[in-house]
């Protein structure tokens, strides 16, 4: 598997990398997904989140994650899969102001705000969705269940 990550805002966030890899890692294992895809994660500031979300989903409004799957409305494990070749599983972006916020509104650490982003991002991108009730209840349940591999380290920031 590899995750290749970006973020303007420091190399304070590179060690975000390690904890990101474990939550891939436990999810794939979880869901029984090969593991050898790439993963991009970039963090990014209000203003580019804003815009991807107006241009790409038609909100004009900040929001935490939004994640672009590679091959959309595909099974991660389709007729496209090539075993033993790294493939693109897609890409997520983190608002970092927005999740400083969140983790103040709800109680969190930034970290774990950060690694509860990744994981919500990377579930969508395995085909997880929480538009509908029950959807939602099976999502969350596997976030948890994902981030439990962290055993609470979730870094300072």
């Amino acid at each position: 598997m590899e995750i290749e990550f970006a973020s303007p805002f420091g190399e304070e966030y590179e060690a975000l990398l390690p904890r990101y890899r474990k939550i891939a890692e436990e999810a794939f294992r979880l869901l029984e997904v090969p593991s050898d895809y790439e993963i991009d994660v970039s963090l990014v500031d209000e203003e580019r989140i804003r815009e991807i979300n107006r241009d790409y989903r038609g909100k004009d409004s900040v929001t935490d994650v939004i994640s672009f799957a590679f091959d959309e409305g595909e099974d991660p494990v389709s007729e496209s899969y090539l075993p033993g070749a790294t493939q693109m599983l897609g890409e997520i972006l983190i608002c970092l102001p927005r999740a400083k916020e969140q983790a103040l509104e709800i109680g969190n650490s930034l970290g774990r705000e950060l690694c509860f982003l990744f994981c919500h991002g990377l579930l969508h991108l395995l085909g997880f969705d929480h538009m509908e009730e029950e959807e939602a209840k099976k999502m969350f349940a596997m976030q948890e269940k994902v981030l439990e591999v962290l055993g609470g380290d979730y870094g300072t920031y």
